[in-house]
């Protein structure tokens, strides 16, 4: 069937279908414990064939995800659960019509002795769901590289050579990985690439062949670009080098299928802001600009939704405002998407997730503002719920997010999401500013926006300067003349609150800031301001001594990694030198096996408080790292619960009132 047919199909299936939404109804705030469970239903995938789907989905709410599969043409039929206890499975790919590779985690480790260890170890093991078997795999912490649709059974793996101890300091930094064919069938493995600094990161095509790889030139300090061409007997070719100073942008992001010798490179090429270019590999030089906007960078591009029969497509590329968008140079997939757009319920960002070899099967991804995730599936064009992520959160109950800029006081703008809780303002208002900083942030549905909405909250989300999405001299201008942490990064956050004071969104006797890494840190920094805007602060994760955190690192660090890093903490604030000039209450929470910020951190700063007789709640999760995803129930209620009771109760003189 073509793709044309399958779409009319498409839509004349979704010409009949009618959803209902339920009108809105007050209600009072949805029990905390709602929002604490981890995603109930994820990860939904079609096997090639179609005949299969498969999803992860935690039955209880202390229980570690399980893999349940259905038979398409009879979901009545009681699935197979797949349980990987006392192990935590991740997450799953299929690699055939019965088998798939399952990925998950065990604790190994009760501490953590230094950057990114984590107290997880990942495996992986093979499942034969028609069998009912299952073969795990004997290597540690691998990464799945590319599934080869033309090679049934077989998969592309990638592993760090050695260990981390024995390597030099610019290894450490870049990491270089070896890549092995692994034949699931027969269990064996065939090494395609060393692990090496000179050509450490390795792409393949779908046909398992490399074809781009990025290495670093020690002699030199740059990075290397190479291209392998799929001919015979062909050689790597050098094609672009940056030195490691340089804080430009230069990633390959597709093959040009009809152009052999033109590939599409996201990059500044003396711009501002990131462009998607032609780049010609016989001349080694950019072509035509095929795509940029003024306001933000390009962030990527689509590839093409079958990955079976087109898996080095490139169909669109992504820019990011509001939220993800696409501009589709594939008109059939722009239609595709175009149309489930239409028939999804609250669609925002939307993504095939998987589809069947033949195209007609889907399975389809939405999440945003009113939709906190939820699965599809389409089969003989039937469009079919399958799951959301969060079940007991009402579409109707969750707030509208806008985008918007305000001016900061120096001039610059500054882009921002706002989650407006249900009634009328002026609300009560916690600045949520992100971590990182160095990072670009989408608010689609955001967790701990929308339980504060629920709870009468007004939320800000500012992209403060140093936030990565809107170009080089935005990010760069949070360290380039000296760190701007506590200073025009702090700013930007605080004529935020002033420019929803002003609109008559934010009451200015009911202000509060929340973050957590960096966002932790802005509130310690928040926490000490005159003159104050802010009632209390609550800091999560948050990075108190600046020098210690930059040398926790160090040996990851080089070129403009180390420059950034380097210029941003040691000038700026670090609040344990300002722990006197605290004048809010404060809310401190930190994990106890934390690998990015350790716990340090924040036993220092409490020793710094208590000889300054500054009152603070603290509040440890134990077991959690620094990352969402070790995050448990327990450690969500209990977050939960200590910030609600610390805004209601103990925000300035009487506490947040909503």
């Amino acid at each position: 069937m073509t793709s044309s047919n399958i779409l009319a199909r498409f839509l004349l299936a979704f010409l009949s279908l009618a959803i209902v939404l339920p009108a809105f109804a007050a209600h009072e705030p949805y029990p905390l414990k709602y929002w604490a469970l981890r995603d109930v239903v994820s990860n939904v995938r079609i096997s090639p064939d179609g005949n299969y789907l498969a999803l992860m989905k935690i039955p209880t709410r202390d229980a570690n995800p399980v893999i349940e599969i259905y038979n398409t043409s009879d979901f009545e039929k009681k699935p197979f659960v797949f349980n990987a206890d006392p192990m935590e499975i991740t997450s799953f790919y299929w690699v055939g019509d019965q088998d798939m590779i399952v990925r998950f985690r065990q604790r190994v480790r009760d501490k953590i002795d230094g950057f990114n260890q984590g107290v997880y170890e990942t495996k992986l093991a093979l499942l034969d769901v028609k069998e009912e078997s299952v073969e795990q795999f004997r290597e540690t912490n691998p990464s799945v590289v590319n599934l080869l649709p033309n090679k049934p059974n077989k998969v592309i793996l990638s592993f760090n050579p050695g260990g981390a101890d024995r390597l030099s300091k610019v290894d450490r930094a870049f990491r270089p990985r070896s890549y092995y064919e692994f034949d699931l069938e027969k269990g064996t493995k065939k090494l395609l690439m060393q692990g090496k600094l000179s050509m450490g990161q390795v792409q393949f095509n779908g046909e398992g062949e490399p074809w781009t790889a990025r290495g670093f030139d020690r002699g030199k300090d740059e990075y290397v670009w190479y291209i392998k061409r799929p001919v015979e007997d062909a050689k790597w070719e050098e094609i672009f080098r940056l030195h490691e100073d340089s804080f430009e942008n230069f990633s390959i992001e597709g093959i040009d299928e009809a152009k052999p010798d033109t590939i599409f490179v996201r990059a500044h090429n003396g711009r501002d802001k990131q462009a998607l270019w032609e780049f010609d590999v016989n001349t080694k030089t950019f072509g035509e600009m095929i795509y940029a906007r003024a306001d933000v960078n390009v962030a990527g591009v689509r590839y093409h939704s079958n990955a079976w029969t087109n898996p080095d497509t490139v169909v669109a590329v992504a820019y990011r405002t509001d939220k993800t968008h696409f501009e589709y140079f594939d008109a059939v997939e722009g239609a595709t998407y175009a149309q489930l757009e239409g028939i999804i319920p609250h669609a925002h960002n939307l993504r095939i997730t998987s589809r069947s070899r033949d195209g007609s099967v889907l399975t389809i991804y939405n999440v945003g503002p009113h939709d906190p995730g939820s699965y599809y599936l389409i089969k003989d064009g039937r469009l079919k719920a399958i799951g959301s992520t969060q079940p007991l959160l009402k579409s109707e109950d969750l707030a509208d997010v806008k985008y918007i800029s305000y001016p900061a006081r120096d001039g610059k703008t500054i882009y921002a999401f706002i989650t407006i809780p249900k009634g009328e303002g002026p609300f009560p208002t916690v600045v949520m500013p992100h971590g990182g900083p160095f990072v670009s942030e989408v608010v689609s549905y955001d967790e701990w926006g929308q339980m504060m909405a629920n709870n009468g909250y007004l939320v800000l989300q500012p992209q403060y300067r140093g936030s990565r999405n809107f170009g080089l001299d935005f990010y760069m201008s949070a360290f380039k003349d000296g760190g701007q942490g506590g200073y025009k990064m702090q700013d930007d956050k605080d004529d935020g609150v002033l420019y929803l004071i002003k609109e008559g969104l934010a009451d200015p006797d009911n202000v509060a800031m929340f973050g957590w890494s960096y966002g932790g840190y802005a509130a310690l920094v928040a926490a000490t301001r005159t003159p104050q805007l802010y009632q209390c602060v609550i800091a999560g994760a948050a990075v108190s001594d600046t020098l210690m955190q930059v040398t926790y690192y160090s040996d990851r660090m080089r070129g403009a990694s180390e420059m950034e890093q380097k210029n941003m903490w040691v000038d700026s604030i670090s609040p344990i030198d300002e722990a006197d000039k605290v004048n809010v209450p404060m809310l401190l929470i930190h994990g106890s096996v934390d690998q990015r910020v350790p716990l340090e951190h924040m036993r220092r700063y409490t020793d710094k408080l208590d000889k300054y007789n500054k009152p603070y709640k603290y509040v440890e999760l134990d077991g959690a790292d620094h990352f969402s995803s070790t995050l448990f129930y327990e450690h969500q209620i209990t977050l939960y619960e200590s910030m609600m009771s610390f805004l209601r109760d103990d925000c300035g003189p009487g506490g947040m009132k909503s």
